[in-house]
């Protein structure tokens, strides 16, 4: 290590290995007091600090390898010893009191006690660490110095109503305690930059309330040491450190762990940061929610050294642990009156979401609504082909597009309060929003909340972006901490308010509320789809002499029902018309668009229209009507007498015409579906012989996902030789792993 006991010899010192200083073993400690280190089983001393000659007389030679009681003496060695042996952690039980004779006269020293972390193993006894500190004049623990002001401060503390409140209480008594110059109550955000929160402060002191510090001023390494160890003093910012001798610990062979060490010595980066603050003595006690560092309470001393006496430290500390549990309480009050309102107006939106007569988009979108359970500028929710509107939303179209986008990104819930820098394509298609909470139902719903950009002015102790300075050492240069801790504004822009932890779990409880309820819905509409589709299709088919009518509709193998569908009728000419027809899709919709077609059709058949007619009439119905549908259709009409007849298709495969050699697909007539592209409408002929027939189907009847189409219709040609019934050409042809509808109308000649 290098003189300043971190770095290697010839290394600069800069931010990057700033955050990596070793700072729990310093190898050193500040000489307000001094260090011993001692074997538990035998209470040898194996380590000290070199200033023992300056406060017990005796150099480091002769403390080395003693016994304690040959070092402090007798008495005083045995009540160390004896407190160890009285309590599992002696860090628990601190300060113990000892008189140690120095030069002839007992000077009276406050002793501080813990076993170094990480020194027992299964063949080694514990290091006892012992701090030695020159007792501070005042009475330990006493009415007027300690107990008082600690129960004031309490009683205090907990008449506090606000979390501002507690705050300055809290810096006001920690301030009374300690002699502090100015204490600050400083809080971080998520990414632990900090803010001064509160402050209690000498009159003539410019004020720091309100200002920012970057993350970079407290590193990773000492917010760990923060959460360990609650209470670190620094009593003179100027100080010298004291090595520890011999640095290596002679049993363990590592640097001493001082992680809870009273007088272990700081880094010389945070010194130099505290010297250009002008602080002549500094002191931070930790504020924890859920063992994790929220804050600090800092305190700073501008007119030289100063060491509150022990009693004081840890009556502060008892203040910062005390005010961390009211914090968690008092945040845990306002998060379970959030969560109770919250879960108020969740349970009747799941309510209205589960009114089958209702669409879910205004389920979520009366009252109570999306707004009332997260807050934010505006909210929708697109689901069921609709899309409803909560307060300051782009235009419908562009919140479809929203939607398919986030669907797209394959998450089940989307949070953000940095849309544009996150989300850039996200943000172009809602750019005047900046935050963002989005929950997607696969194949359902997408519910999304957008908030406005909130522009802030934040106040920095110093510009955030020059974090160090240069300085030339010698032939090097090196990055020393800023000088400069005049206030800095900042304006900070594409951010939102944030999304908090709560907000965000009652969403995404809603998240699962939704996607039960459209199963519901769809179940619901898969059994209102069967029925009509059920009672759309003909209940008989007609009887002709001579012929014989089969048809048969299976669904896929979900049970889903979709858009197929077959008819069956005699014309009052005397001919006899199949059809068979496919609607796109599955559910609800395809079964009710399917009846209007049908219904369509066969009227106009049976008012005279040729089957070319009829089916462009259809289409116009379907184009104008239901825009976006789309269907496939086939009809064949036949004149029972000479079995001539004709067949008209949109986008449908022909009819297989079957004669005594077998089936013959009829010809491709190249028309497209139903509600697509430009319309030529022709007809085919046919002929059925005696003997022969006529089968119409669908494509769920021939496609195969590993086949193509040509072998497909290849092999229900075949079968149309060899089976007669629809039911079982069915049977014979259809892939048992299809996930689409299956129909079939089999027109035979006697």
């Amino acid at each position: 290590m290098s003189e300043q006991g971190f770095l290697a010899p010839g290394e600069a010192v800069d931010l990057d290995n700033c955050a990596r200083e070793p700072i729990h073993i310093p190898g050193r400690i500040q000489p307000r007091g001094l260090l011993l280190a001692l074997r538990t089983d035998d209470a040898v001393v194996t380590q000290c600090s070199e200033n023992v000659a300056d406060v017990l007389g005796t150099g480091p030679d002769g403390v080395l390898g003693a016994p304690l009681g040959h070092v402090i003496g007798t008495d005083a060695a045995r009540t160390l010893l004896d407190h160890v042996a009285a309590v599992d952690d002696p860090r628990l039980r601190n300060p113990v009191e000892v008189t140690i004779p120095v030069g002839g006269t007992a000077e009276r020293f406050e002793a501080v006690l813990h076993h170094a972390p990480g020194s027992a193993t299964a063949t080694r006894p514990a290091v006892l660490v012992v701090e030695l500190e020159p007792f501070s004049g005042h009475a330990a623990l006493s009415y007027t110095s300690t107990y008082e002001p600690v129960r004031d401060a309490l009683t205090q503390l907990d008449r506090a109503t606000s979390l501002q409140e507690l705050y300055d209480v809290a810096v006001e008594r920690v301030r009374e305690l300690t002699g502090f110059d100015r204490v600050m109550l400083y809080r971080f955000d998520a990414d632990y930059n900090g803010e001064v929160a509160a402050e209690a402060r000498r009159e003539d002191l410019n004020p720091f309330l309100g200002l920012h510090y970057p993350a970079s001023d407290i590193p990773p390494q000492a917010r760990a040491l923060y959460e360990k160890n609650w209470i670190r003093l620094i009593s003179d910012v100027d100080y010298r450190p004291v090595p520890v001798v011999p640095t290596d610990d002679p049993v363990g062979g590592a640097p001493l762990d001082l992680t809870y060490g009273t007088l272990r010595s700081v880094s010389p980066i945070h010194v130099e940061y505290l010297q250009n603050m002008g602080v002549g003595a500094s002191m931070s006690i930790s504020l924890l929610r859920d063992g994790r560092l929220w804050g600090l309470i800092a305190c700073h001393h501008y007119s030289g050294a100063h060491a509150p006496s022990y009693a004081a430290r840890a009556a502060a500390e008892f203040l910062g642990s005390t005010l961390s549990a009211r914090l968690v309480t008092q945040a845990e009050d306002d998060r379970a009156s959030a969560a109770r309102r919250s879960a108020g107006v969740l349970a009747r939106l799941v309510a209205a979401t589960r009114d089958d007569d209702a669409p879910l988009t205004d389920a979520l979108t009366g009252t109570p609504g999306l707004l009332d359970l997260v807050d934010a500028d505006g909210a929708f929710v697109a689901a069921e082909h609709r899309v409803g509107r909560l307060g300051d939303v782009p235009a419908e179209e562009t919140c479809l597009r929203l939607a398919r986008a986030l669907a797209e990104l394959d998450v089940e819930v989307l949070v953000t309060d940095r849309l544009a820098e996150e989300e850039p394509e996200l943000a172009r298609i809602v750019p005047d929003a900046a935050g963002l909470l989005a929950l997607v139902v696969p194949d359902g719903a997408v519910t999304v909340w957008l908030r406005r950009e909130v522009v802030q002015s934040v106040d920095w102790g110093g510009d955030p972006r020059n974090k160090a300075i240069a300085r030339r050492e010698g032939d090097t240069v090196r990055l020393s901490p800023r000088k400069s801790f005049a206030r800095w504004r900042e304006i900070v822009r594409g951010t939102s308010e944030p999304w908090t932890d709560d907000q965000v779990d009652v969403a995404t409880s809603l998240r699962s509320y939704l996607a039960e309820g459209l199963l519901l819905r769809g179940r619901r509409d898969i059994r209102a789809a069967a029925t009509l589709q059920r009672s759309l299709l003909p209940t008989a088919l007609p009887q002709v002499d001579g012929w014989e009518i089969d048809a048969v509709y299976e669904p896929t193998g979900g049970g889903l029902a979709g858009g197929d569908w077959y008819d069956a009728l005699v014309l009052d000419d005397g001919r006899l018309a199949a059809v068979v027809g496919d609607v796109s899709g599955h559910g609800l919709s395809a079964a009710a668009t399917m009846g209007q077609l049908r219904n369509a059709l066969r009227a106009l058949l049976l008012t005279g229209s040729p089957a070319v007619r009829a089916v462009e009439q259809v289409d116009q119905l379907l184009r104008s009507t239901m825009p976006g549908q789309v269907a496939t259709l086939v009809v064949a009409v036949v004149d029972p007498a000479t079995g001539a007849g004709e067949y008209v298709t949109a986008g449908h495969p022909p009819p297989v015409v079957v004669g005594p050699d077998g089936g013959v697909l009829a010809a491709m007539l190249g028309t497209p579906p139903l509600g697509v592209g430009r319309r030529t409408n022709r007809s085919g002929t046919l002929q059925v012989e005696p003997g022969g027939g006529l089968v119409l189907f669908s494509d769920g009847l021939v496609e195969r996902r590993e086949e193509s189409i040509v072998d497909s219709l290849e092999r229900l040609r075949r079968a149309t030789g060899i089976v007669t019934g629809a039911a079982a050409l069915v049977a014979a042809v259809r892939d048992p792993a299809s996930d689409d509808d299956a129909t079939v109308v089999v027109v035979r000649r006697a």
